[in-house]
């Protein structure tokens, strides 16, 4: 789902993302990027886009290669789901807003 938004002369889309947890059939994986993909695709690079939501997946704290995307915060070890949004992030040259920040121990 998005949602456009304008100020001013300024568009902004924000799309809200729940992907599928994690172990689940490799093809309902599939399916969810493609169309992610699909939808970011559909907007045009000159608008500001913002996403949002749960994507079932740790970062690591560590950005490893994923320095353009990845802030260097988070926790959690990486796993299959934080692989695929640092892929996607990089594949669309977004960044990891959450990454941006420490995190609060609780």
């Amino acid at each position: 789902m998005f949602v456009k938004l304008v100020i001013g002369r300024h568009i902004m889309k924000i799309v809200s993302v729940y992907a599928p947890h994690v172990g689940l059939d490799e093809e309902v994986n599939r399916l969810f990027q493609k169309d992610l993909d699909e939808v970011v695709r559909g907007i045009p690079s000159t608008k500001n886009i913002f996403i949002s939501g749960d994507f079932n997946g740790n970062i690591d704290t560590t950005s490893n290669g994923f320095d353009d995307v990845h802030g260097g915060f988070d926790f959690g070890k990486r796993n299959s789901g934080g692989v695929s949004l640092l892929e996607f992030a990089k594949a669309f040259e977004l960044v990891i807003a959450n990454s941006c920040f420490l995190k609060r121990d609780n």
